[in-house]
């Protein structure tokens, strides 16, 4: 089996976003099976949507050993998550890195796919936002790409167009995905550690005697 980019991309992607749904199973304090859906249906979800999408096989049908590797990271979390001071700070830079190799492999797998660049921006999206939407959405919590301000898909986005414009620039596509990460992993971080945020829609109260509408 010839090993390649994005493969790496995608067996990355799942280990990391297999880690943020175990933590959320231990946050929900499910069982081990429990444990095994969660990081499953995180790590795949993504990408599963991505190939459905694009009419391609999908990834981890065509490549099975991707469900050990997600199975493999929920038992550890089953057994090493009493040991983290707090899990939720850990999912939220877990998922950051999460974030930060799964857009880069959205755009890859649509750009191999010889999709327009509108498509490989989208793609790059869904693959790193979906998983994470389906975790939280599951362990009933508010999904982090839905927090007020919470600079989330907006990294999805900015990786993504980061690395359609590299690319069109004439940037090797290696380099160009090197980029996306980094553009993805520094804006994610900074919304976790210094608090970056994007402005929110605040409703304004009617003036005395407006109308009702």
């Amino acid at each position: 089996m010839n090993f390649t980019l994005l493969d790496s991309l995608d067996y990355a992607s799942v280990l990391v976003f297999a880690l943020t749904g175990a933590l959320a199973a231990s946050r929900s304090q499910l069982d081990i099976v429990g444990f095994i859906f969660i990081a499953s249906l995180t790590a795949l979800g993504g990408g599963t949507l991505r190939d459905a999408l694009l009419h391609r096989e999908i990834f981890w049908v065509d490549d099975p050993l991707t469900l050990a590797v997600a199975t493999l990271a929920a038992v550890l979390v089953f057994f090493a998550a009493h040991r983290l001071e707090s899990r939720y700070r850990a999912l939220l830079w877990f998922d950051a890195a999460a974030l930060a190799v799964a857009v880069p492999a959205g755009v890859a797998v649509a750009l191999a796919e010889g999709q327009s660049w509108p498509i490989v921006i989208v793609m790059g999206v869904i693959t790193g936002s979906m998983g994470g939407l389906l975790r939280d959405v599951v362990c009933n919590e508010v999904p982090l790409i839905l927090k007020q301000g919470e600079l989330y898909a907006t990294c999805a986005l900015a990786g993504s167009i980061a690395a359609v414009a590299a690319i069109g620039l004439g940037l090797p596509q290696g380099l160009s995905l090197m980029l996306c990460a980094s553009v993805v992993l520094s804006l994610r971080a900074g919304s976790i550690a210094l608090g970056w945020r994007l402005p929110v829609y605040r409703s304004q109260p009617p003036s005395p005697g407006a109308p009702k509408r």
